[in-house]
């Protein structure tokens, strides 16, 4: 019998494998916005060490289970175990606080204090109803101070001895001595008539007396008024507390959010946050002097600027005269307390966020003296300093004369130390580059710190000299490095990706001064075999040149055969770099990208204006007018696009989501003969209507600078609509309210335009959750870009 060799090819054919006939199957939305977790793989996140330096924890999800879980690596036998339930109870505590000798570390888990060994031996300190937390060593290191219900307390590790060092209470204490006038004619009249009731009141104070003079030493009790405190410490010497009051305004309204696909069947109402410029939170910093038992605000009156006022009233001359000489209201970070106990420095932000100053604090005086001020105009902020007055930033000491911080005192971030004592500032590393993280060894001599010197969307592992000087460069492969220093630090667990690879977790030996660096050991391997079939492109980092002759770092999708049409994708929160070579935060993106570049698109991801990674300037350019300089970033890239890949200049896109959304929205009211289409994604309409940590320090705030919000909310250049528009927005959002795309539609209306569009989805939140969700979004973004360019 004779084989039919054309039968059997293709019955060999309709057998292969579905993962290679996955390969020769195009890209569909349908495909790219399922569940990542089923058919990408996830990644090892949330890296940790034991504290014998011989396994290594993460969070990871393998199983495809619905949600991640715990693993451990063991160095020794080079295996993965997933850490069962049992298990993970008996485990020490992620992170926590070491002693100076690094043998035992402080953590708080699940409100009980612990200390461990470096065998990963744990000792329960705490066990009670109470949560205790942010537990520290005393300065001689036998005693545990940490806080419970707002007070500070201490157990000695020899004898068990509790000791409470504060006593808060909220509400004002009651004092008689402030009875109305009738109220004290009353109670002496009623001591003069009535012989048994004088008798009884003089024996009542005479036991008090005597229960006074028996009564221990207790601490002060501290009346918060309708304050809250926080931030409670005791200095090592065991002189003083310190701690924050906060007082909110409770006349600043907060928006609900509607959501209404629940359980009952009813609309529940989610209280969300409030709108820029509504009155905030005030703070004040005290000092309780135990041994005199009395309790002192610190005075910022004369921190040199604190009354400085903004350039930016100067465009308002009734308000630039009406300005009056007052103390700016600020936040008072720390203390933070040298080794030897000695010296105290406090990092002090303006709530207007114009300001940092680094100070040292004497408790006794009440005095602070200025170590070093930043000013921005624009507003403080940039890695290891934080964008916000919330957060102290990068500072710690270096010996006990010295601290260490960063400031983007020449435009870049970069580490600073200052002496206490002569005042010296020294500059330990400088560049057009920033340091992005930094970790201090345990003799304090070396730092080790990501920086994107070798190139803007490249971070990399250097250690260099507590004291500056020349870097020693840890690892090699293009892309990003994240770091996690073991407690011996004698190796490096590394999460590291590249721009069509995922996150995964690598281990290297941390090499001595001199010696080669060795390539880093792969563990975790997450990606699934679906995934991999598909040829993900490396989309090329170009440099475009702006309007302003600044070069825009951008990412750009060459398709193989153009069809003459292109999508410019923006990306959202403003302060995020995209155009990078590691494994973007935006996957779905980057695949339907991959989608379009088949379909013959030219696709153009840009590093615009505010983007994070290139400095201060970069940073700050958006100040005073978002969708200014951030969106002709955009419409040089919509030229060069032309210029350089033939582009149909009629024949190009827009979309992004949150500040991508608000940007798309921008580029079609005002620069409407650039873009054919645009989706906007939950975007901002009306900066006014934004949260305000992150809006107030860029437009300031609504009544004081509404120039600023004019030109930069997207609600008050609707008329400019030309050409397609699709919205889309969760309805759930409590982050850009849904209120913003009901008030554009509004305007729209009014406006009578007819080629925009609105598409909500009534059970998600800012980033959505659901797979259909994002499938029925990007088919629409997918047939908008279709049907119009």
């Amino acid at each position: 019998m004779k084989l039919n060799l054309r039968f059997l090819f293709f019955l060999q054919i309709a057998f292969l494998p579905a993962a290679f006939s996955q390969t020769l199957a195009p890209l569909t939305v349908e495909k790219i916005m399922r569940d990542p977790k089923i058919w990408i793989g996830t990644s090892p996140t949330d890296i940790t060490w034991a504290d014998d330096s011989k396994t290594i924890y993460f969070n990871w999800n393998p199983d495809k289970n619905p949600s991640d879980s715990l693993y451990g690596y063991s160095l020794k036998d080079k295996i993965i175990s997933k850490i069962a339930l049992t298990e993970r109870k008996k485990l020490a505590g992620r992170n926590g606080v070491y002693n100076r000798a690094h043998d035992a570390r402080l953590y708080e888990k699940n409100g009980d204090i612990f200390i461990v060994n470096p065998k990963g031996q744990p000792w329960q300190i705490t066990n009670t109803v109470e949560r205790e937390t942010d537990p520290v060593f005393s300065q001689d290191e036998m005693s545990v101070i940490y806080v419970r219900e707002n007070n500070l307390f201490s157990v000695r590790l020899t004898n068990g001895l509790n000791t409470q060092y504060t006593d808060f209470k909220s509400g004002k204490k009651k004092d008689e001595s402030k009875l109305g006038e009738q109220e004290k004619f009353l109670k002496t009249d009623q001591l003069a008539l009535f012989e048994v009731l004088k008798e009884r009141k003089d024996k009542k104070d005479l036991g008090k007396k005597v229960t006074e003079a028996e009564k221990p030493e207790r601490p002060k009790e501290i009346y918060l008024d309708e304050k809250s405190v926080n931030h409670q410490q005791l200095s090592p010497d065991q002189k003083y507390i310190t701690y924050r009051l906060t007082k909110a305004d409770k006349s600043s309204k907060s928006t609900n959010v509607p959501n209404y696909v629940t359980e009952t069947g009813f609309t529940d109402d989610i209280s969300s946050r409030v709108k820029v410029g509504a009155p905030g939170s005030s703070y004040e910093f005290w000092i309780y002097d135990i041994k005199k038992d009395t309790t002192r605000k610190l005075s910022v009156k004369n921190i040199p600027g604190i009354s400085d006022k903004p350039d930016y009233l100067k465009d308002y001359p009734k308000l630039d005269t009406a300005w009056k000489k007052k103390e700016r209201e600020v936040i008072i970070h720390g203390p933070i307390w040298s080794k030897n106990g000695e010296n105290a420095v406090v990092v002090i932000r303006s709530l207007d966020s114009k300001d940092r100053w680094i100070m040292q604090l004497n408790p006794d005086s009440l005095s602070l003296k200025l170590l070093d001020r930043q000013r921005d105009e624009a507003w403080i902020g940039g890695p290891g300093i934080g964008g916000y007055p919330m957060s102290a930033g990068e500072i710690e000491w270096l010996d006990d004369e010295t601290i260490y911080f960063q400031s983007e005192e020449t435009g870049y971030s970069h580490l600073y130390s200052v002496n206490i004592k002569t005042g010296k500032k020294t500059a330990l590393t400088s560049g057009k580059f920033e340091v992005q993280n930094v970790t201090l060894s345990k003799d304090r001599k070396s730092f080790y710190i990501i920086t994107n010197e070798v190139q803007p969307g490249e971070q990399h592992l250097y250690r260099v000299a507590s004291t500056g000087g020349t870097r020693t460069r840890l690892t090699q492969n293009t892309g990003a490095h994240e770091a996690t220093l073991s407690p011996d630090e004698s190796k490096i667990a590394i999460r590291y990706s590249n721009s069509t690879n995922p996150w995964e977790l690598y281990i290297m030996d941390n090499p001595k001064s001199g010696t080669k660096t060795k390539e880093p050991e792969r563990v975790t391997k997450s990606v699934s075999d679906e995934f991999r079939s598909y040829p993900w492109r490396e989309a090329k980092i170009v440099t475009i040149n702006a309007t302003d002759g600044k070069p825009v770092y951008a990412r750009v999708y060459e398709p193989e055969k153009s069809n003459g049409k292109a999508v410019i994708f923006v990306h959202g929160a403003g302060y995020l770099q995209n155009a990078h070579k590691w494994w973007s935060q935006y996957f779905r993106e980057y695949m339907f990208h991959n989608l379009l570049t088949d379909r013959g698109y030219t696709v153009l991801d840009m590093d615009y204006r505010a983007s994070s990674g290139y400095g201060r300037d970069w940073r700050t350019g958006i100040y005073r007018h978002m969708g200014g300089k951030d969106l002709t970033d955009n419409t040089d890239g919509a030229e060069w696009l032309v210029k350089t890949y033939h582009v149909n200049p009629e024949s190009i896109g827009i979309y992004g989501g949150s500040y991508g959304g608000f940007i798309t929205l921008m580029g079609l009211f005002t620069k409407p003969d650039i873009f054919k289409a645009g989706a906007a994604l939950r975007p901002v309409t009306d900066w006014a209507a934004y949260n305000h940590p992150y809006t107030a320090n860029i437009l300031n705030e609504p009544q004081s600078d509404s120039l600023a919000y004019r030109k930069s909310s997207p609600i008050y250049h609707a008329a400019g609509l030309k050409n397609h528009l699709l919205m889309c927005h969760g309805m759930v959002d409590v982050n850009v309210h849904y209120q913003d795309v009901v008030r554009l539609s509004q305007r729209l209306i009014e406006l009578g335009k007819d080629n925009w569009e609105l598409a909500s989805y009534p059970m998600e939140d800012h980033g959505f959750v659901e797979a259909s969700s994002w499938t029925d979004e990007y088919k629409r973004i997918l047939k908008l870009f279709e049907d119009n360019l």
